[in-house]
């Protein structure tokens, strides 16, 4: 299996951003095979479909709020909470104020990378 990493720096301006659904944008930021992190940026209204992946996953609300469900918990959260999502737990999430999320997951996601 090749080894997949990002450079050592990321300047955002010069990234691209991938899209992630309708309202829902994304850019990959720093990752080896074991940690990938990603911004994803949400319109109002936008919504993260619910999935799984076999990745651990902590996210990071840095603006905006949103109501998140995982499993059968549901949280309405905003600027400075986060979350955590386990391996193969369903999840997701709707934007009620326009903002971005900072996801980690472990390891990488290959699926992410062009």
């Amino acid at each position: 299996m090749e080894k997949a990493s990002s450079a050592a720096f990321q300047v955002a301006g010069e990234m691209t951003w991938q899209e992630a659904g309708q309202g829902v944008k994304r850019q990959v930021m720093g990752y080896d095979g074991q940690l990938m992190v990603v911004k994803v940026d949400f319109e109002t209204g936008a919504v993260g479909t619910p999935h799984t992946h076999p990745h651990s996953q902590a996210t990071y609300v840095a603006s905006g709020k949103f109501k998140v469900k995982i499993g059968e918990e549901e949280a309405v959260l905003q600027e400075g909470d986060g979350y955590y999502v386990a391996p193969d737990v369903l999840h997701g999430c709707v934007c009620l104020e326009a903002g971005r999320l900072v996801d980690t997951f472990s390891p990488m996601r290959r699926d992410f990378l062009p």
